[in-house]
């Protein structure tokens, strides 16, 4: 099994399953790597695509998803100015890994309800 324990700062900052993946598992990377799928998208287009995140969280998001290389940011200088986020090759990379991820959750999605319901229905 790979080493997950983390005892220290030391051991937090070197452990890559918390580096990397706290960076591309949230529901918000995940949604903004699928939005890409299909090529790059204006930060308008993405916004409308999700449609529930704010400006600010979409902002945040992209910046960490094109700090860690997932994600490039293009500026055409206009008028008007256009942003626009494309997937990088690591990004393309991480999008059957999220596919799979996603599928699974929404086969699974009944069987999840359904445990929760009983969970929720104990003395």
């Amino acid at each position: 099994m790979l080493k997950v324990t983390a005892l220290t700062k030391a051991d937090v900052d070197g452990c890559p399953v918390r580096q990397v993946l706290s960076k591309v598992t949230g529901k918000w990377q995940v949604l903004i790597v699928l939005s890409l799928e299909d090529g790059t998208l204006r930060f308008g287009e993405l916004k409308r695509t999700i449609g529930d995140i704010t400006q600010r969280v979409l902002t945040e998001n992209l910046r960490s998803l094109e700090r860690d290389g997932y994600v490039t940011r293009s500026v055409d200088p206009g008028p008007p100015i256009a942003v626009r986020y494309t997937l990088t090759d690591m990004g393309h990379e991480l999008l059957p890994l999220l596919k799979a991820l996603t599928g699974w959750a929404a086969e699974r999605h009944a069987d999840v309800k359904r445990a929760r319901n009983e969970f929720d229905s104990r003395d």
